[in-house]
């Protein structure tokens, strides 16, 4: 994105090599969540997870901390299965984004390309299925996801639609699937009756963690929203992911969720994501060791004799 850290953003040209990665949080742990009515609409109620909002979590893609969810495909990040299309207005997005790419955006563009010089939607589209249903998705090619450039990339590493958008000044929300750049925000909505009859839309908005991937999750061979290699962000999420959550909530909705962020951030928040207290708590240590070598070796100098003339 223009204004944050983004899922599999161009990063540089060659992958850095990987650090051993922290333990991963356990999944279960105390979570603060705050509720309040959208000003848009007062029958869409807002539950938002401030653990996660608050955390320090960011998209460590292409950096030493990545370790892909695949074993052995650590420079995939989490784009090696490819992306589902949620709907026909997810695919025709996608589409119109993939006429504005260029070779210098994209990779594998020759693999999506005809015989007669043409981008086909069949050569970076295949039919799978999602929940038993027929589903299109992003073609996978050589073990990934087609739109991912690969090392050796002129222009580096990552997602081939959030590169040209960062080119023309675009939130990479507009070019990219609906499921790419809504991660790690998971969203669900539901219509729930109140006492009195009323039925109102509830939409809740957390973490998308490894369960949020359904059974398979637990499988992944790294994820980064409970790795405290990842909760190193310079902006709480809640702050770096604005765009993002304004597609997802509204404006307004949005701008009452920031307020409520900045205040329970005041008070100081009790339920901290435990691998962004794992992360501050590495990086005070870091501080503590950096400041004690420098105080061990800056020993008063013993004094200069004076130049001979």
């Amino acid at each position: 994105m223009t204004t944050g850290a983004s899922a599999s953003g161009p990063t540089g040209l060659r992958p850095a090599a990987k650090i051993d990665p922290t333990p991963e949080v356990e999944l279960d742990f105390p979570r603060e969540w705050i509720e309040f009515v959208d000003p848009a609409n007062d029958e869409h109620l807002i539950a938002a997870d401030l653990t996660w909002l608050l955390s320090r979590w960011t998209c460590v893609f292409g950096t030493p901390a990545c370790q892909g969810i695949i074993d052995g495909r650590e420079n995939d990040g989490c784009c090696s299965h490819g992306a589902f299309l949620s709907d026909e207005e997810d695919g025709k997005k996608l589409h119109k984004a993939v006429k504005m790419l260029t070779p210098e955006d994209w990779q594998l563009m020759g693999e999506a390309t005809d015989d007669q010089g043409r981008v086909r939607k069949k050569l970076y589209l295949e039919e799978d299925d999602l929940d038993d249903e027929p589903a299109l998705r992003t073609r996978r090619f050589d073990g990934a996801c087609i739109f991912l450039n690969r090392p050796g990339f002129s222009e580096g590493i990552g997602c081939a639609l959030h590169t040209m958008a960062l080119r023309k000044g675009l939130e990479p929300l507009t070019v990219k699937p609906e499921v790419c750049w809504q991660l790690p925000i998971r969203r669900t909505q539901e219509w729930v009756e109140r006492p009195d009859g009323v039925e109102i839309l509830r939409t809740a908005i957390g973490e998308y963690d490894r369960r949020g991937w359904g059974p398979g999750g637990l499988d992944l061979n790294w994820y980064c929203t409970g790795s405290p290699d990842a909760h190193v962000g310079t902006r709480p999420v809640w702050e770096a992911y604005a765009p993002e959550l304004i597609e997802l909530i509204g404006k307004p909705a949005y701008d009452e969720l920031a307020h409520h962020c900045r205040r329970r951030q005041g008070l100081g928040i009790m339920a901290v994501h435990p691998a962004t207290a794992i992360a501050q708590e590495k990086a005070a240590d870091a501080r503590a060791a950096a400041e004690n070598g420098v105080a061990t070796s800056a020993k008063p100098a013993k004094k200069a004799r004076p130049a001979k003339g």
